[in-house]
């Protein structure tokens, strides 16, 4: 089992190996993200800023209590967001609502939380599946990917080092 802090890094790379595959998408298969994928790589983005955090600053107790509880809110955070983005996907055709404007004229025009919260009511081509991988949209991989992160970073930075029975050296 490796070390809190290697775990730490193991979470960080595996959040740049996501972010890498995005922008691989996006720019060499030329696949135009949407909205909700745009919200899902600054999810993703976050999360590996936490497990970058851990990972330099490592520490048991209350630190690693702390990097739990950010890993926790990042993690639910990008479920949520993938998770909205599989459930539009999954609406039949013209069910949901568009989009509409574009991310960056919307973000000049309306207050942050009103753009959040239009992103996450709108659909349009959220709703498109430009590929899928074993049967699943990116979408839905983020969210499996995000799930297996969040519940392993939770228990990483939570487990206690050195249990009964082992020896531990310095306090």
């Amino acid at each position: 089992m490796p070390s809190r802090r290697n775990a730490n890094w193991l979470g960080f790379l595996a959040c740049v190996l996501a972010l890498g595959t995005a922008f691989y998408t996006q720019y060499v298969l030329e696949y135009q993200p949407c909205h909700l994928c745009i919200f899902q790589r600054f999810t993703v983005a976050a999360l590996g800023l936490v497990f970058l955090l851990a990972a330099l600053f490592p520490a048991g107790g209350f630190r690693g209590a702390l990097y739990a509880l950010l890993i926790g809110i990042s993690g639910l955070a990008t479920l949520a967001t993938a998770g909205r983005h599989v459930w539009i996907q999954m609406q039949p055709p013209g069910s949901v609502a568009s989009c509409g404007a574009d991310l960056k004229f919307m973000l000049e025009l309306f207050p942050l939380t009103e753009v959040i919260l239009k992103v996450f009511k709108a659909g349009g081509e959220c709703a498109k599946i430009d590929f899928t991988v074993l049967g699943l949209s990116m979408p839905a991989w983020v969210f499996v990917f995000a799930l297996v992160l969040t519940v392993a970073g939770i228990w990483n930075n939570l487990r206690r080092v050195g249990g009964a029975g082992s020896v531990t050296r310095g306090a």
